[in-house]
């Protein structure tokens, strides 16, 4: 499967008048699955928010296409009706709102729930409770995880989908993760990369300071990372991308 699914070019963003992300540039070929790697406020979590077009993440210039259209002025339902579904890191709870709704508006036979639920290790008996309400910080990820999942998109964000959770479930959520990423692209936020351990990347980025600096191999980046931490990364000429990591 090829062929440009995303396509950011030169994209700054500003939050309440100061600047979130600068000159970002990025592609994402259907069927690629791509890891963001950097450092807190780095502006991992802006890149995912200006994506799905949340007001308060103002484009100041550049453009983001998906699926060989523009969707700068494009309201979040619409871009989500597009294909794009999202995990966050710190969802909301959601009163008077069950789980088990959400899912079964997307999956209609509940023998494939329970298969599903079965995979991740998550109880049946929390498709009773309103979403996120009570959960914890594992269960919150799992939940959130699933409903991005089930919604079927062509490009899944994930972002920090190893973050608070166990060594355990990291692997059920990482091999389920994998899988269903098949036939789709992603976009997977990590900070210190344990997902990597179970998901079939193909290419990493790393971002500092709201611009992407350089990419590569997944295995190659994260080894300097944690090797060297992102300083490393300084030494690369601003959206550099060194190629040679991927040979």
């Amino acid at each position: 499967m090829t062929g440009e699914l995303l396509e950011i070019n030169d994209l700054t963003v500003e939050v309440s008048g100061r600047i979130v992300l600068e000159n970002v540039d990025l592609r994402i070929e259907k069927g690629e699955t791509h890891i963001l790697f950097g450092p807190n406020g780095s502006g991992k979590s802006s890149l995912i928010m200006t994506i799905l077009g949340f007001p308060a993440y103002k484009v100041i210039s550049g453009e983001i296409i998906f699926k060989g259209k523009n969707i700068i002025d494009l309201p979040i339902n619409e871009r989500v009706n597009l294909g794009i579904s999202v995990a966050f890191q710190n969802p909301p709870a959601i009163r008077g709102v069950k789980l088990g709704d959400i899912l079964n508006h997307w999956i209609k036979d509940e023998s494939t729930i329970d298969s599903i639920l079965e995979r991740i290790n998550f109880p049946r008996e929390f498709l009773r409770r309103d979403i996120n309400l009570g959960f914890s910080g594992g269960e919150m990820k799992k939940s959130e995880i699933l409903q991005a999942i089930v919604q079927g998109g062509d490009l899944l964000l994930l972002d920090e989908p190893d973050s608070g959770v166990d060594v355990e479930n990291l692997r059920l959520l990482g091999e389920f993760i994998n899988e269903m990423l098949k036939g789709r692209a992603g976009l997977i936020i990590t900070h210190q990369g344990h997902i990597l351990r179970f998901i079939d990347a193909d290419i990493a980025h790393v971002m500092l300071k709201g611009t992407i600096v350089c990419s590569g191999r997944p295995t190659r980046i994260l080894s300097q990372i944690m090797s060297e931490g992102y300083g490393w990364c300084m030494k690369c000429p601003r959206r550099k991308r060194i190629r040679e990591n991927m040979i």
